[in-house]
């Protein structure tokens, strides 16, 4: 992909396996990667640029609410107490959920699409579920819950919630 900011982070999550390979090596260590990705959950930092965070954000700011192309893209998203999950959902049902869970009056604008944007990213999550015994425990719907909960408080605690978006920033 061409964006410098994906490039970096897929150089250091490149880099952190390579050391982690290594370190397993030397040290004889029974050790496994897992590449967790679209992580949201209370905790996070309100600045984050992660869908999750920046729609809860805007929601609860009565913002609209940006969308990339048709918001078909299908994404799934782990609770941060989670290990991934294989629960699917368009970025546009995302953004709805999150509106009427705020009671926002938000509305949904779609932006031009982007063109590394992936269609479908959804981890497999099988060898967790058939090596550990696990499995996703908290759904979407109820992580987003607890996520905007914890949001309202820091807006509240931080007093965010007069200053824009490009402000935070």
């Amino acid at each position: 992909d061409g964006c410098p900011t994906h490039r970096t982070l897929a150089e250091g999550k490149r880099a952190g396996e390579a050391l982690h390979r290594a370190y397993q090596y030397e040290f004889g260590v029974d050790a496994r990667i897992a590449r967790i990705f679209n992580t949201y959950g209370s905790g996070a930092d309100m600045m984050d640029q992660r869908v999750v965070m920046k729609m809860i954000v805007a929601a609860l700011q009565n913002r609209d609410i940006p969308i990339n192309g048709s918001g078909e893209q299908l994404r799934t998203f782990c609770w941060v107490a989670n290990f991934g999950s294989s629960h699917e959902v368009t970025i546009r049902s995302l953004a709805e959920k999150i509106i009427a869970l705020t009671g926002s009056s938000s509305h949904i604008v779609h932006a031009e699409a982007r063109i590394d944007d992936i269609r479908r990213r959804t981890p497999d999550i099988s060898a967790t579920r058939r090596e550990l015994d696990w499995a996703p425990r908290t759904p979407l719907i109820e992580g987003l819950r607890r996520t905007i909960s914890y949001v309202e408080k820091e807006l509240a605690e931080k007093n965010y919630a007069g200053i824009s978006w490009v402000e935070i920033n």
